[in-house]
């Protein structure tokens, strides 16, 4: 198929999985913009609606706003991160704004991103704008679960504060402390488009205010273990399935605490199943040892409370419930 062709051909071409890195920021440099709604961001000169997926029964694909009228395309063969994509070399290129569309070219192709179609001219091959919904969001808590959070108020927290849209605001950490257990938690991600690597809406759910499963805006990037996902500095996701920033997202995490004799010795490691937006990112791992950034440095037992890491970013959470196993 030509399409293939054009893919196999342009995979040399294009540039690396994340965007180009920036050079490093003046000391005192102001911290790059954000916002919490589309409108905020058309306001300001952004065009949020030029991100996001598109998709068609062969191929997906991210844009990704990096502000200032630039932006990313990132294609998948076979379909979007969990919707189909085959695992094989992502295809990346540059892009910029011309008025109200996007066009993408390097030497070989082009594409061009309006009204919510993307298509490449090659072929004539077009992907349109989805969006997607993880199958938990808005997941009720079942007869036997905790909840930490409903949007009624934050008394289940440390210092907790409720945001004037009614949502959960990070840095704060839950007042009871848990050993095994089931998480259902919801967040939302800000637009920063301007912001790169950690400083892009980051966060964390912190496991026992010990292990950290990372919270990030890394829609389209390669999938590290500090991006979403990941286990902090202990094991990427299996697959990004991080969706566009202002979109709301979950994680159902699964968590085994570690075992312990009568005098303190660790005998067995904790384990975590991770599911993002539905998709299992971490499948019973091995947590060999607390994440860095959490309050308790080493593993002991006794059970410890959910954190909710404040980073700089107004990263926000809602509908959280626990299940003790």
């Amino acid at each position: 198929m030509r399409l293939l062709a054009l893919l196999l051909l342009a995979s040399s071409l294009f540039a690396a999985d994340a965007p180009k890195a920036k050079a490093p920021a003046a000391p005192h440099a102001p911290e790059p913009p954000v916002y919490l709604t589309e409108k905020e961001a058309t306001e300001a000169g952004e065009d949020p609606r030029l991100q996001g997926e598109f998709a068609n029964v062969k191929m997906g694909a991210n844009v990704i706003a990096l502000g200032k009228g630039e932006y990313r395309l990132v294609l998948f063969k076979g379909g979007l991160p969990g919707a189909g994509w085959d695992g094989s070399p992502k295809i990346e290129v540059e892009g910029k704004r011309e008025g109200t569309s996007v066009l993408f070219k390097d030497n070989i192709d082009s594409a061009t991103l309006a009204d919510g179609v993307l298509t490449i001219k090659s072929t004539g091959f077009d992907l349109k704008r989805i969006i997607r919904h993880s199958p938990t969001e808005g997941l009720p808590a079942p007869k036997d679960a905790t909840i930490l959070f409903d949007g009624k108020n934050a008394d289940a927290f440390v210092d907790g504060k409720i945001d004037p849209r009614g949502f959960l605001e990070a840095n704060t950490k839950t007042k009871q402390a848990f050993t095994d257990f089931k998480l259902h938690i919801e967040f939302f991600l800000p637009f920063k488009p301007l912001g790169r690597g950690q400083g892009r809406a980051n966060s964390g759910v912190y496991l026992q205010h010990r292990y950290e499963v990372q919270v990030l805006d890394s829609f389209g990037l390669k999938g590290l273990d500090n991006e979403c996902g990941g286990i902090y500095k202990n094991s990427a996701p299996s697959v990004n399935m991080c969706f566009p920033p202002l979109q709301w997202q979950t994680y159902d995490v699964d968590f085994t605490a570690a075992k312990f004799d009568k005098d303190g010795k660790k005998t067995g490691s904790a384990y975590v199943t991770v599911r993002h937006n539905g998709v299992v990112v971490q499948d019973n791992l091995e947590l060999k040892g607390a994440t860095p950034g959490g309050a308790f440095k080493t593993e002991v037992p006794a059970p410890g409370p959910f954190y909710l890491q404040g980073h700089g970013n107004p990263v926000v959470y809602r509908n959280i419930w626990v299940v003790a196993k």
